[in-house]
């Protein structure tokens, strides 16, 4: 059972996951091997399931964040589901509900790179493209 204790631990590594647990621990009052133990059970029993990094793509070339929302052609999402791997461009897909199918965020290059990795898109179905242009909100709290 989490409790009060294990969401403040969550809240912290949130914000920073290379925190060490000394560090977590003067912030909420707790000894680092309490810390580390708790963290331990929170990650054995799968409530943390992995530590991501955030990267800057626009710092490794790719000028061009998109939103691409899809309405697949019928009988294509099982297909789509096997290749969106495939495609580096995109940094998270979701299948969502409602009259269009899928949820894409992808990193481009540039404007020809968008319009090709669109013609490539166009196959499984309707893309409608959504320029991303700042990020305004990031929530790392419960």
């Amino acid at each position: 059972m989490v409790d009060h204790i294990d969401i403040k631990i969550i809240n912290e590594l949130k914000q920073n996951s290379r925190a060490s647990f000394a560090d977590i621990g003067r912030k909420i009052h707790l000894s680092p091997s309490s810390v580390r133990e708790r963290v331990q059970k929170l990650e054995d029993t799968q409530v943390i399931k992995a530590y991501s990094l955030h990267v800057d793509y626009s710092k490794l070339g790719f000028g061009l964040e998109v939103i691409i929302i899809l309405k697949l052609f019928s009988g294509k999402m099982k297909l789509f589901i096997a290749d969106v791997n495939q495609f580096s461009e995109i940094k998270e897909a979701y299948r969502i509900t409602g009259s269009q199918n899928i949820h894409v965020r992808a990193v481009l290059k540039n404007q020809l790179h968008l319009q090709q990795f669109i013609d490539t898109l166009i196959n499984y179905g309707d893309t409608m493209t959504h320029l991303i242009l700042s990020e305004i909100k990031k929530d790392k709290s419960l």
